[in-house]
């Protein structure tokens, strides 16, 4: 099947013109297949001429153009030729269209709680032909009008207003022009929850076993809504333009959600079945701000082709986080930006796989779906931050309603979206894209002060990189041993130019926090006596944003091998105790546990640092002021760390009386689980009876991480053949046992598994990009640090049949074990050879 090249959509999208599609699915065929039918009407600029119409099915039954059948056997994997095109076309489409088990077209759920069946669109960015035949790319945009034949016991919702005909049938109404990733369906025994605000229907929709978590999640949910939209309707003259506004909760998805216009869909673990954190709400907040942002940034107006995907994504995670700052109750989103979600891009745009935010040079679409990574996002929403910091507000949005009015329900490009700014701003917006938009990597400011006595001689911001930054500059007083904020100062950085700092000469003694405010995408390097004092201090810094710039940083400085993970540890230790941000402990127990452990230790040295973690989760849980948050960001952070050998009592008693709040939710619940299963302690029969009890998705979902994460060889052997064979498990499932597999089993074991691995991951990439990301990201033997896992790595890297998902995963996981490899050796230094204050603080006596 081979993938849409950007050659081909340019002459198909200078030859035809989509007028519309009539759709009709039946979802009453039984468990394996339903019944697709599309009419398609189009106009052709030369007629006579020949195009190709995207389609994977599992039967064509018949095609007809223009009233002249096709062969059904003409269809070339998934393209059936069209020729002899008129003036005017209409194509008819019959076909039969196989479920997906791992979100890719119709999805097709059976709930464990309760035996209902539940299907949904996923259509972005190339499955749309998995359930209906078009011309599927991004600026071939058409209304939709869609009939679904459903069981009577269900309802469904799609991206317009629809309702249930005399005949039973939903019958919806046509859609504004939308790109076809951009179509769904949501169907089932749905739970519902309705409201309207400012003239927008809204609806909640979920499954029927989640009805008591969707009701109670409900006035949150409609209260963040309500905020977005007031909020995007101040910013944008174009009021929401597609009607009716649903937000379907589904399950086994393999994103947050999807921008589907009229008709978002989440994944349901957002209603919390479980507790939440503070941080949980937020991030869902953002979430919902972020999809909304899409109605107008991805649907109203459409990136042409997918090198473009910036124009989507880094819009709607700027104003995602933006938004929910400032038109919600989760006032510290960029809190959580700043000490999460920024190191995700960090790491991407510094591995060998990088690539500029925008003009990526794509080529087809199979080279686009590897680039939804922390570059289209986090990075991407740091640069538009940088850009509204040297625009300012107003002209920011008046080139953004610019841009939407000269291209309102059509596609534009990075150069149609300069035009619009340049137009309304007057400022070289362009040759600000150039250094910003169109180059790759992370640039590093360091400050570098000389001291006289207690006073600051001269300070200066040294710039390594290619891009100008506007930049805040913290100056901090530490007295008593607590950092306490003295002033900030702005100032902009030219590449290569030293920026000096008169403000600060003569001034007492300080620490000196280049990026406070976190306002620009850079790598930060204090003076030493600054970092000392961090080293000492950090957790007495007041504001949550610098507190967690400086944790990035510490975080940044043990990848760049500049900081022993063991110094790393004793940070955790000395300061996350007396955190209150629990997103940030969240962050900081993750790198810890994940990276710092299991990675970048030795294996002998792990299980001191899991009792330090431990330790490190226990004084929190023990914190008298210690809110429900923190409390279960501990719990969880103490399950991660919790020793084999000597807090399996600890992990019992969790089971026992529910935690040290007797809340254990399911999730939480089945953490412990799985890690008594990697002991050996609980076996598969105990594992059937904790289902049994709780028959959710998200209990299956632990079930098949603790079967996995089983130590003996025998479960071992399944479970690979379970990772191995196409279909045995769902996305979701599939997920799970990755996740588990790696948990346990004697050295000699895990490595006979590596080997395995490199030798059999080439085979599974004919799957999907899904099991790709899968298999190429979670199952990939990390913990294996070593020359001979990278030499295993980069021969399987050469092999010629990778698919580009499979070939990105493995190179961006190589990318991370040569890492692991250097930093490791840095831990085996000398003693106090750590260069993580080297800004030059030259002081005099």
């Amino acid at each position: 099947m081979p993938a849409l090249q950007r050659s081909e959509a340019l002459t198909r999208a200078r030859l035809i013109d989509v007028h519309g599609y009539d759709l009709d699915l039946d979802l009453t065929r039984g468990a394996e297949v339903f019944g697709s039918t599309s009419v398609i009407r189009f106009g052709c600029a030369e007629p006579g001429s020949e195009t190709f119409l995207d389609l994977r099915p599992a039967t064509l039954h018949r095609a007809v153009l223009n009233g002249r059948p096709l062969d059904p056997a003409a269809l070339d994997g998934n393209r059936l030729a069209l020729t002899g095109l008129a003036a005017e076309n209409e194509l008819l489409v019959e076909a039969d269209m196989r479920y997906s088990r791992t979100c890719e077209g119709m999805h097709r759920f059976t709930d464990p709680a309760d035996g209902a069946v539940y299907v949904y669109a996923s259509c972005g960015p190339d499955t749309a032909p998995l359930v209906f035949g078009c011309f599927d790319q991004p600026d071939l945009k058409a209304p939709v009008t869609v009939t679904a034949t459903v069981p009577e016991e269900w309802t469904a919702i799609a991206n317009a207003a629809g309702e249930r005909a005399a005949d039973g049938r939903y019958v919806f109404r046509p859609t504004q022009p939308i790109s076809t990733y951009l179509f769904t369906l949501v169907a089932g025994p749905l739970h519902s929850v309705y409201a309207e605000h400012d003239g927008i229907p809204l609806g909640l929709h979920g499954r029927r076993s989640l009805a008591a978590d969707l009701d109670r999640e409900a006035a949150e949910l409609f209260e963040v809504t309500r905020a977005c939209f007031d909020r995007l309707h101040t910013l944008f003259d174009e009021r929401y333009p597609f009607g009716k506004y649903d937000q379907a909760f589904v399950p086994e998805f393999n994103w947050g959600a999807m921008e589907n216009p009229g008709c978002v869909v989440f994944a349901d673990r957002m209603l919390f079945h479980s507790a939440p954190t503070a941080s949980d709400r937020e991030h869902r907040a953002m979430v919902v701000a972020h999809e909304m942002a899409h109605m107008w940034f991805g649907d109203l107006v459409t990136m042409r082709w997918w090198d473009d995907l910036w124009l989507n994504e880094s819009f709607a995670e700027y104003l995602g986080y933006r938004i929910a700052t400032e038109s919600t109750r989760f006032t510290g989103a960029w809190t959580t930006f700043g000490v999460k979600r920024k190191g995700w891009g960090y790491d991407a745009d510094q591995r060998s796989t990088t690539h500029p935010i925008a003009g990526t040079g794509v080529e087809s679409i199979a080279e686009a779906m590897v680039n939804f990574d922390g570059i289209a996002y986090a990075k991407g929403a740091s640069a538009l931050r940088q850009l509204v910091a040297w625009l300012g507000d107003e002209a920011f949005f008046a080139g953004i309603n610019e841009h939407f009015a000269r291209h309102r329900f059509g596609n534009a490009d990075l150069a149609d979206f300069l035009d619009a700014l340049a137009a309304t701003s007057g400022r070289d917006v362009r040759g600000w894209a150039d250094r910003w938009l169109r180059t790759s990597g992370v640039d590093t400011l360091r400050i570098e002060a000389v001291y006289e006595g207690d006073r600051i001689a001269s300070a200066e911001l040294v710039p390594t990189g290619t891009r100008p930054h506007r930049v805040g500059i913290g100056v901090f007083d530490l007295r008593d041993g607590a950092i306490r904020l003295r002033e900030h100062l702005e100032t902009d950085v030219e590449p290569g130019r030293r920026t000096p700092l008169p403000q600060l000469a003569g001034a007492p003694r300080a620490v000196l926090l280049p990026n406070h405010g976190d306002l620009t995408w850079a790598k930060i390097r204090l003076d030493r006596y600054s970092w000392q004092a961090v080293t000492e201090s950090l957790g007495s810094v007041e504001d949550p944003l610098a507190r967690a710039v400086l944790w990035e940083n510490a975080r940044d400085l043990v990848l760049d091998a500049e900081l022993a993970p063991t110094a790393y540890l004793e940070l955790v230790a000395a300061h996350l105790p007396a955190e209150t941000e629990d997103t940030i402990v969240s962050a900081v127990l993750a790198f810890a546990r994940a990276s710092v452990v299991r990675c970048f230790l030795a294996p002998a040295d792990r299980p001191a640092a899991d009792l330090l973690l431990g330790r490190v989760c226990r004084e929190l849980l023990a914190r008298p002021d210690a809110g429900e948050s923190i409390r279960l960001v501990a719990l969880r952070g103490a399950i991660d760390s919790a020793d084999l050998d000597t807090d399996l009592d600890r992990l019992h008693s969790y089971l026992a009386d529910g935690g040290p709040d007797g809340k254990l939710g399911t999730e939480t619940r089945w953490a412990v689980l799985a890690r008594l299963a990697a002991a050996g302690v609980v076996d598969e029969e105990r594992i059937a009876a904790e289902f049994a009890a709780d028959p959710s998705n998200s209990a299956e979902e632990g079930a098949v991480r603790a079967r996995a994460a089983l130590p003996t060889p025998e479960v071992k052997e399944r479970v690979w053949k379970q990772l191995f064979s196409d279909g045995e498990l769902s996305n979701s499932l599939l997920r799970a046992a990755a996740e588990g597999f790696w948990e346990s089993g004697a050295p000699q074991l895990q490595e006979e598994y590596a080997r395995r691995y490199f030798a059999e991951i080439p085979g599974t990439g004919w799957r999907g990009d899904i099991v790709a990301r899968v298999l190429g990201s979670r199952l990939f033997p990390g913990g294996q640090v070593g020359a001979g896992t990278v030499r295993a790595a980069e021969e399987c890297l050469s092999r010629d049949e990778l698919t580009p998902a499979l070939r990105r995963g493995l190179a961006d996981q190589l990318d991370d074990l040569r890492r692991a490899v250097r930093v490791r050796a840095r831990d085996r230094a000398p003693h106090g050879s750590d260069r993580a204050g080297d800004g030059r603080d030259r002081a005099s006596a």
